[in-house]
């Protein structure tokens, strides 16, 4: 496996499973109020065609979906968590590179960044190269399988 491979992607997908913390729940309270909207089903009526009815499935159908969100959301709070502790390991100046290159990728973020920091090109992508190198490092504690 390639380590520093996936600490890039993690990197690539970080806003977006940071703006999930904010969506899921969002989501969640979505679907409890269309679950209260849900009128119960009516206990004497027989089903058509051996199924349950159109609001009992419904309401189960937005209950899986809670649920299913529920367990997402935990498993992108763990990640963004990991995320974080990674970037926290890091120095001011590697969070900056590597926001740049993969958190909000720009164009011409490199020559942004030689500006910024008063470096050339190959000293910015060394610097880049050398913070996702700990990046790596901090979140699965090694480069090589």
């Amino acid at each position: 496996m390639d380590w520093k491979q996936e600490a890039a992607d993690k990197l690539l997908q970080y806003e977006a499973r940071r703006q999930s913390l904010e969506n899921i729940p969002a989501e969640i309270k979505r679907l409890e109020l269309d679950y209260a909207g849900l009128r119960s089903s009516v206990t004497d009526a027989i089903p058509a065609r051996g199924s349950g009815s159109r609001r009992e499935d419904a309401m189960l159908t937005n209950i899986v979906r809670r649920e299913e969100l529920s367990r997402q959301l935990e498993s992108a709070r763990a990640w963004v968590a990991m995320a974080d502790n990674g970037l926290a390991a890091l120095d001011e100046e590697d969070r900056l590179v590597l926001d740049r290159f993969y958190v909000h990728r720009h164009k011409g973020a490199c020559e942004r960044l030689c500006e910024e920091l008063d470096r050339e090109k190959a000293q910015v992508y060394r610097r880049r190269d050398r913070a996702l190198r700990r990046f790596t490092l901090a979140l699965y504690g090694g480069l090589e399988s």
